[in-house]
């Protein structure tokens, strides 16, 4: 009996319409049956990736090639006047997001069925003006200043001070946002809008100091230094967090497992010898990690007594 020749998936790709599919000699069964072996993984009606790619990407880079997928999935089914907006905009940017859906989310000037996209699709309707369209990784999608807005409108108040922190780290215009803002009186989410504006802060380099800004706000404790840069024998060195007078410092340790780096032996060596030096200059440290923030009553006490300590 003759066997059937073995397909390969194209090399060179990892992303694919079921058309391109079909061009490379794969049938609708053939696509089944490599979906069910995992050889390739469905990210949208119409477009596939290879599975090896996919089972190998970190949650963020998923976030992203999602709205990848759905540009490449409609590049010949939409007329192109549509752009990437809100939380899938904030991902082409590479702003910080926390607890957010993978939902792809996209704005056009005239109204669509929400059917019409798919359920993974989130359209909203707004006409924009070119000052507020740029394109980020080839796809076309909000400015930073505009993505900004639009996130605070939908996220709550914890969320939106995440975003707003990098993005006006990354060089966010905090005046354009301003008048953005002032344009929106009236508008569900503008309240929260105006607050995230007045807390947000530049210095916080990651969700998990800027979610201990805001405790620490919120709890009423004298809020602490950001980012103080102190001069030992060991070199200069920054402590996310200071009380320069009680020589107090808190350190979020969650910096880390937000990045992926695994630390080095000489990392670990380098992070003792940094505390050493600190510690012979008199400070005292607190290290704090994700969890801690959601103990908030033992996060107060336990600050609260190292602050009259």
């Amino acid at each position: 009996m003759r066997k059937t020749p073995r397909l390969e998936l194209p090399s060179g790709m990892d992303l694919w319409r079921t058309e391109e599919l079909h061009d490379a000699g794969f049938n609708d069964r053939n696509i089944a049956a490599l979906v069910r072996s995992g050889n390739l993984v469905r990210l949208r009606r119409g477009c596939y990736i290879r599975g090896s790619t996919w089972k190998a990407q970190k949650p963020w880079v998923r976030s992203r090639q999602l709205i990848a997928a759905h540009a490449h999935g409609t590049l010949t089914t939409a007329a192109g006047s549509f752009v990437y907006s809100h939380t899938s905009a904030a991902r082409l940017h590479g702003l910080f997001l926390w607890a957010v859906d993978d939902r792809v989310h996209i704005t056009a000037a005239t109204t669509a069925s929400r059917t019409s996209h798919g359920a993974e699709v989130v359209p909203h309707t707004r006409a924009l003006g070119p000052e507020e369209i740029q394109t980020v990784q080839g796809m076309l999608c909000t400015s930073l200043e505009r993505t900004v807005v639009d996130c605070c409108l939908m996220l709550n108040y914890k969320q939106s001070l995440i975003v707003v922190d990098h993005a006006l780290r990354l060089g966010a215009d905090a005046l354009v946002i301003q008048q953005m803002c002032t344009r929106l009186d009236g508008r569900n989410g503008v309240r929260n809008l105006r607050r995230t504006l007045v807390n947000a802060n530049p210095k916080s380099e990651s969700p998990g100091e800027t979610l201990t800004r805001e405790l620490i706000q919120r709890l009423g404790i004298p809020m602490p230094e950001l980012q103080v840069e102190i001069v030992t024998t060991e070199g200069h060195h920054r402590l996310d967090f200071a009380w320069r007078r009680k020589k107090l410092a808190l350190e979020f340790d969650g910096k880390v497992k937000y990045f992926d780096y695994a630390p080095t032996d000489e990392v670990i060596y380098r992070e003792r010898q940094r505390v050493k030096a600190l510690t012979e200059l008199g400070w005292r440290f607190i290290r704090i990690k994700w969890q801690d923030l959601f103990r908030e009553h033992d996060f107060k006490v336990r600050l609260l007594r190292a602050l009259k300590d």
